[in-house]
């Protein structure tokens, strides 16, 4: 997959609110580290996926990419 598939996959599943493992989760690493803006930085997938999970419980959210830029 290239990146910028990555990124419309991730794009797709965050605007499905599908936090599940088979889609937004799945695309982190076991080890990842999701560094958010306002929070202490989210540490392992299953940590990710269950944030991701409260996000879209407390919240309708969208994502809306301007420009996907591919090197």
């Amino acid at each position: 997959m290239t990146p910028k598939a990555v990124i419309q996959t991730w794009i797709d599943a965050f605007n499905r609110a599908d936090a599940d493992a088979g889609a937004l989760a799945n695309l982190y690493a076991n080890d990842a580290v999701n560094h958010q803006v306002m929070f202490e930085p989210v540490k392992g997938k299953e940590a990710i996926r269950a944030m991701f999970e409260r996000e879209f419980a407390a919240a309708d959210m969208t994502c809306i990419p301007v420009h996907i830029f591919e090197d």
